[in-house]
């Protein structure tokens, strides 16, 4: 390929491949450049050539071997900066624009209906993200081990105890995740039970479904991002009407291995132990789960209606509750509990998902119940548990009188719990947070106790 200083090289690549397909094709393409050349060499019978005759024949056709051979490579070499080719292992691609047999058949009236993005092809995809074809599978492409993955890892310590695997997308993943949430997800449907990473929807207004109730039933899907896979994200697009390439670039930029990190010598591979899902930190997680768990949530409405029950979903906590004016006895209490566990179970198993037993829990109108953290007893808005806001007035109290902070505090977990507060309490919390914003501001450095 003939080097121009003027362009740079994915310009290069994508104005030869421009010239194959003017040519027809890259056997065309790779005829015409041999011809323009001289690099063809007109066939001869060799039986009344001369040794030496016979011989140059014999350089000449090897020399047009080489050209072509050039040319050729130089012809995939722009056939591959200008296609997907191949995603890796398990991963099917077809570079065939043509239409599948598993394509909507109305898929451009959806897109168009919904107001989706459309595009040509993948290129227009690539362009639309301000990335090359080779970027785009660079960040599509998937290993079963690796050494650079578009994440970095870390774990966060869950306020129930243990810690939460996150994977966080590099920048360039990033950008183009977060352009597929605004521009893709968001304007799909989702169901109004679903509270959690909803606009205009919060813990709160998950928590005030719930208020005033006689029982509360709070359950848990396991491992709730893990358990979505690739192919259920592309079904996503797929649903909406994206042609299968789209779709699977789409679902492949979404999606991630978990993974186990394993050094060998200086070097740190990324193991895959199980097929790409959602991971815990891509901005598109949240919106996949509530797209996902549309017909989950319809589901679980109709059963909680069918027994007098409310129900609302934040993220994978599932909440039901009685409201506390229904006359019910003890035992077709007890009924209604053992009904709807099993009911609940079931629908889960079939939507694709598990209940996480261990984190059922059933509370009477004579315990604290609580909702997505927020009290809900009585009819009153929901609340921050006291303990809560007596632990942040306390560390904030300390560091007034310029105490240092306790194991485990600083200021961004206690502007956290203030932040938490000012959802329910907004005048609570705000004020809670001026008075850090004020600590956090002055000049004395307030330390750790050091061990």
């Amino acid at each position: 390929m003939t080097n121009n200083k003027h362009t740079s090289l994915p310009q290069q690549w994508e104005q030869r491949w421009h010239a194959i397909e003017q040519a027809g094709g890259r056997y065309q393409y790779i005829m015409q450049q041999m011809k323009e050349h001289g690099f063809l060499v007109e066939r001869k019978p060799i039986d009344n050539m001369s040794p030496t005759e016979r011989e140059r024949y014999k350089k000449q056709l090897k020399q047009e071997a080489a050209e072509q051979h050039k040319i050729k490579k130089d012809a995939w070499q722009a056939y591959k900066a200008n296609h997907i080719v191949y995603l890796g292992h398990g991963i099917y691609w077809s570079d065939d624009t043509s239409e599948d047999k598993w394509d909507a058949t109305d898929g451009a009236k959806r897109l168009l209906e919904n107001q989706l993005p459309t595009f040509k092809n993948v290129k227009a995809l690539a362009e639309q993200l301000n990335f090359t074809i080779s970027q785009l599978k660079g960040l599509c492409f998937h290993r079963e081990v690796a050494t650079r993955i578009p994440y970095s890892h870390f774990t966060i310590v869950k306020r129930s105890g243990g810690e939460r695997q996150i994977w966080a997308p590099v920048p360039r993943l990033k950008y183009a995740q977060r352009w597929i949430l605004d521009n893709v997800l968001n304007p799909m449907l989702i169901h109004g039970a679903a509270h959690g990473f909803v606009r205009g929807k919060s813990i709160v207004t998950n928590a005030e479904n719930h208020t005033n109730s006689q029982l509360i039933i709070k359950m848990d899907i396991k491992d709730f991002f893990p358990s979505i896979g690739w192919r259920r994200v592309k079904g996503v697009f797929r649903q909406a009407g994206y042609p299968e390439q789209i779709a699977t670039l789409f679902a492949m930029l979404c999606t991630e291995s978990p993974r186990q990190l394993v050094k060998q010598g200086n070097v740190i591979y990324y193991v895959a132990l199980a097929d790409r899902c959602l991971p815990q930190g891509a901005p598109t997680s949240p919106a996949l789960t509530n797209i996902i768990s549309l017909n989950l949530d319809r589901r679980l409405t109709g059963l909680a209606e069918k027994h007098g029950l409310r129900y609302s979903r934040y993220a994978d906590d599932l909440t039901f509750s009685l409201p506390a004016e229904a006359t019910i006895d003890t035992k077709a209490n007890n009924t209604l509990i053992s009904t709807l566990l099993g009911s609940v179970t079931k629908i889960l198993t079939e939507e694709g998902f598990a209940i996480n037993a261990k984190k059922t829990h059933i509370i009477h109108q004579g315990g604290v119940q609580r909702i997505t953290g927020l009290v809900v007893n009585g009819d009153s808005v929901p609340r921050v548990p006291r303990n809560i806001k007596r632990m942040l007035r306390a560390a904030i109290h300390n560091l007034e009188q310029g105490k240092p902070f306790k194991e485990g505090e600083s200021f961004n977990t206690l502007q956290g719990y203030a932040a938490w507060i000012a959802m329910a309490e907004p005048d609570v919390g705000e004020a809670l947070l001026q008075k850090l914003r004020q600590l956090k501001n002055r000049p004395l450095q307030i330390e750790p106790v050091s061990d």
